[in-house]
């Protein structure tokens, strides 16, 4: 009998026993995010506290997640470069992952998925803004499990609109999966960081396609 769970309600626990799931624990496998990111430029930084500025007012009542893409997310995409080719967007698209011998199967939409030339290239869960990003974790992993391309890395954003999280999967005989840090908006430039990050991973992409 095929066991099915939506995707929003699906754990860690449930990716690394069906899927086999694993964290890597190599300090070089995901330095994407790290080292000398490119730079901001003073528009740029002005159009970032204006994001900032625009998320706190709109926080002082219910924030829900089409707000939180259209405030946060767009900007940060469109600064990046996400919204030119040779990258084009879809959004809410329906994935499934199944594993064939334990009859297991996950479903779920993405918020926002970003694809380059049928390459997934980064997927995006946006979550209601007073949530904590670990739900948000394994829903993206499980989602980025479905990735069809399976020989390029895969990389993935988790926010709320205030805190945001990069993981980066790489398929092999397992899964391998690493987090970056976390940022927030309540912390000096770090919506800075957030650009310079999907500017690198913008890099990446387009070098190694």
């Amino acid at each position: 009998m095929v066991q099915r769970i939506q995707a929003e309600k699906v754990t860690l626990y449930d990716l690394v026993n069906k899927f086999k799931l694993r964290l890597s624990k190599d300090e070089c496998f995901f330095l994407d995010w790290q080292g000398e990111l490119p730079e901001t430029n003073d528009w740029e930084r002005q159009r970032l506290d204006r994001v900032k500025e625009s998320y706190f007012n709109l926080t002082m009542r219910l924030m829900l997640e089409d707000l939180v893409k259209m405030v946060v997310l767009s900007p940060l995409l469109d600064l990046a470069g996400f919204y030119l080719s040779p990258f084009y967007n879809q959004s809410e698209e329906s994935v499934e992952i199944v594993e064939e011998d334990e009859g297991f199967v996950i479903r779920g939409k993405i918020d926002v998925l970003v694809l380059q030339d049928r390459f997934w290239v980064i997927v995006i869960e946006s979550k209601r803004a007073k949530f904590s990003l670990e739900p948000g974790i394994p829903q993206a992993l499980a989602y980025m499990l479905a990735n069809p391309n399976p020989e390029k890395p895969l990389f993935g954003l988790v926010t709320n609109g205030s805190n945001f999280i990069f993981l980066k999967l790489v398929k092999q005989d397992v899964p391998y999966y690493a987090l970056s840090d976390e940022f927030t908006l309540r912390r000096g430039n770090d919506l800075y960081t957030v650009l310079g990050i999907l500017k690198r991973l913008s890099q990446v992409l387009i070098e190694g396609n």
